[in-house]
């Protein structure tokens, strides 16, 4: 019986010993990174000497972020690929980032030194109880005249007021490090909190015989991703506009992009590729529920903002880099439904999080240009550039930064979800035209006749051009619309305008010589019944 449980040991450890020799940790350095808007997909090559048999092979020091779905393994050699598997390994953590070293260098340069004030310390307590101890052996046994006792007490009180005194300074310096640590310690917890596993990709693979081979490893991970700015430039209306297209990318994965090919796609190969399907539709008699609510309307168009004096600060910077470097050089790829912009110089991306911004397209292309003001709302004029060739820039929407005549002028948003031929981008407001509106109050007028009220409204819209070129400008006013039979809505005068009687809207098209003014005049009545109230002003 004692046989047959040693035999049985030793078979187990031969089995042990042969699982340990079989399995084997491998290194690849990630060669490719293709980034997606909020994921990216990582490629890593290795070549590996597979042995004879079956070999576990384990690729490491990965993100602990990796989607196991989306794993991919290729082989070339002689050898089979058995299986593939993925996991977290919880007892090895991922190499600190960069940032976090240096951290923790400065968090052990301090502790060193308290360590060393504490060290002075424990000297400056022994040095005192020394003197302590020895003051009444001191006095007692030695005759002393009054001019020794005095220098004596004089000695002993120089040597405990500099003991205290150091020791007072050397535990507020203590205080002050212990304080110091404790923030450094805070940062690393709120800004990267604790250590991450470590992934690992687990590849089965079996050989009749020993050779080398080589293995490619593709996985996508979150914790990532991409979008889109623009710097909008034009010099001025006679020229094209350049739009400067630059990909914003960040990842918080856990590993270190290092001198790594980047590419942006568009793409979005974790929705869903099924076309959709329409349900019944059923609809019934509307109840409206009890109780008061009270609607409101927000806008959804976005403006211009003006710019800060941070804004203006950073632009400024931004155009002088503009224009002392070139850009990297970037391939654009077409697919049938996406487009990838393949950056040629390898790039480093820390996982910190923060933005790193890469400009991966430039194009100039003609546009017409005009201005448009709405002075029932604002007295400025802006100006908008119309890009005939936009869909061939495979261009995102996303935020953009205006420049006019080589200033900044504010940010905007240029959207590209617009079933257009003719993309229209916002390039600020122009302060050389001067657009006012004022009542004419000699024309307001309200009649009464038989049961009905007529009021009538007149405005005076004024346009001045002090550029020293001729502009184009649309001039955009409105007049109520009545919702009700009983109100009736009576255009009297529009200088010309174009008159949309469903939405009121009225436009006027101007070409404006330079330092001419021109007058638009906007008058309208409003029929009602005169005991009814409408609110028109």
């Amino acid at each position: 019986m004692k046989d047959l449980t040693l035999v049985a040991i030793l078979i187990a450890g031969s089995i042990l010993n042969l699982q340990a020799e079989n399995e084997k940790e491998i290194k690849a350095a990630i060669k490719h990174i293709t980034v997606y808007p909020d994921r990216a997909q990582v490629s890593h090559e290795a070549s590996v000497d597979i042995p004879a048999g079956t070999t576990v092979l384990r690729l490491t020091g990965l993100s602990p972020y990796v989607d196991a779905q989306s794993i991919q393994v290729r082989g070339k050699g002689d050898f089979t690929i058995m299986a593939v598997n993925q996991q977290n390994n919880y007892l090895q953590n991922l190499e600190d980032i960069p940032e976090v070293k240096s951290i923790r260098s400065q968090i052990e340069s301090l502790q060193t030194r308290v360590e060393d004030e504490r060290a002075v310390l424990d000297v400056l307590k022994e040095k005192a109880a020394f003197l302590v101890a020895n003051r009444p052996i001191l006095i007692k046994e030695t005759a002393f005249s009054i001019e020794q006792l005095k220098s004596v007490m004089d000695l002993y009180t120089n040597s405990m007021e500099q003991v205290t005194t150091t020791t007072l300074k050397k535990n507020r310096l203590i205080k002050e490090y212990e304080k110091q640590i404790a923030a450094l310690q805070q940062q690393i917890s709120d800004k990267f909190g604790k250590q991450l596993p470590s992934g690992e990709i687990s590849v089965t693979v079996a050989a009749d015989k020993p050779g080398a081979g080589t293995l490619s490893f593709s996985y996508v991970v979150t914790n990532a991703g991409w979008y889109p700015s623009y710097d909008i430039r034009v010099e001025d209306i006679t020229k094209p506009v350049t739009i400067f297209y630059k990909a914003n990318v960040f990842q918080n994965t856990g590993v270190s992009w290092k001198d790594v090919k980047l590419s942006f796609s568009n793409a979005t190969p974790w929705v869903a590729g099924n076309v959709p399907v329409l349900s019944p539709w059923f609809i019934d008699f509307y109840v409206p529920p009890t109780g008061i609510r009270i609607r409101g309307m927000a806008s959804l168009s976005k403006s211009v903002r003006a710019p800060s004096a941070a804004d203006e600060a950073m632009a400024e910077k931004g155009a002088v880099m503009e224009a002392e470097a070139a850009p990297v050089a970037v391939e654009k790829n077409v697919g049938e439904t996406t487009v990838t912009f393949d950056v040629n110089p390898p790039y480093t991306i820390q996982p910190d999080g923060k933005v790193q911004t890469i400009e991966i397209q430039r194009t100039t292309s003609p546009a017409s240009y005009k201005y448009v003001t709405v002075p029932k709302l604002s007295p400025l004029a802006y100006l908008t550039g119309s890009i005939t060739d936009w869909a061939q820039q495979s261009l995102i929407s996303g935020e953009a930064t205006l420049y006019f005549e080589n200033t900044f002028v504010g940010k905007s948003y240029l959207n590209v979800n617009q079933l257009t031929d003719t993309l229209s981008i916002s390039l600020g407001n122009d302060n050389s035209i001067l657009v006012k509106r004022e009542k004419r109050k000699e024309f307001i007028a309200t009649k009464v006749i038989g049961s009905n009220k007529t009021e009538t409204y007149s405005f005076l819209i004024t346009v001045r051009n002090n550029k020293q070129n001729p502009v184009r400008i649309t001039v955009n006013d409105q007049l109520p619309v009545s919702s009700n039979s009983n109100i009736e809505v009576t255009p009297v005068e529009l200088s010309g305008g174009r008159f949309d009687p469903a939405t009121g809207e009225v436009k006027w098209d101007l070409d404006i010589r330079q330092s001419e003014t021109r007058q638009l005049v906007l008058t309208y009545s409003v029929k009602f019944p005169k005991d009814k109230t409408v609110i028109l002003d």
